[in-house]
């Protein structure tokens, strides 16, 4: 076996903080089978570690779940109660990858996902969007992802049934992620 080159222009090996006021990590779940519905965390913070060679880089975030908005008060606290998020017990959802390796164009992070205590394996496909200097003398990195998750794995299972068949909230969740770092100046 060979060893694999990857190339990513303007690469830099390095320590980024995820900068939150550029950056979105959020989730999508169906509605009574019939529409998607948005959250997010406003509030979040972790790092990457770009390496030497690409696929030897890690990352890991930690979101506040009491600041998880779907743009609808009584919908974000029916996320934030006990029958989904329980932030009072739960105030983190953290992630931590475990390895990178290269599918085509992208990259699949593949790491561990804690939600309620719970923690379960997670994929996501990720896609350096690009690397350079922004106007105040730093190094910014950008990446999108994308994942899904089965919400009961992590012990969110409350549902209802509709009259028609089907449930009001889908089992499967998508994760969405679009990140913004900034290259720590050593």
């Amino acid at each position: 076996m060979t060893a694999e080159t990857v190339e990513i222009p303007g690469y830099i090996a390095g320590t980024w903080d995820i900068d939150p006021v550029h950056s979105q990590i959020g989730f999508v779940a169906r509605h009574l089978m019939v529409s998607k519905v948005r959250g997010k965390f406003d509030k979040f913070e972790g790092q990457i570690v770009t390496a030497g060679d690409p696929l030897q880089s890690s990352a890991t975030a930690t979101m506040d779940t009491a600041s998880f908005d779907t743009g609808n008060d009584q919908r974000n606290n029916d996320v934030k109660s006990e029958n989904f998020l329980d932030v009072t017990n739960f105030p983190t959802i953290t992630y931590r990858s475990t390895s990178v390796r290269r599918d085509g164009e992208q990259f699949i992070a593949e790491g561990e996902l804690t939600i309620k205590g719970v923690t379960r394996p997670v994929e996501l496909a990720a896609e350096v969007n690009g690397i350079g200097p922004d106007p105040y003398g730093g190094t910014r990195l950008g990446l999108s992802a994308i994942g899904e998750i089965n919400r009961s794995d992590y012990g969110i299972s409350f549902n209802m049934a509709l009259p028609t068949g089907g449930v009001m909230i889908s089992e499967k969740i998508q994760l969405e992620i679009e990140v913004e770092a900034v290259l720590r100046k050593d």
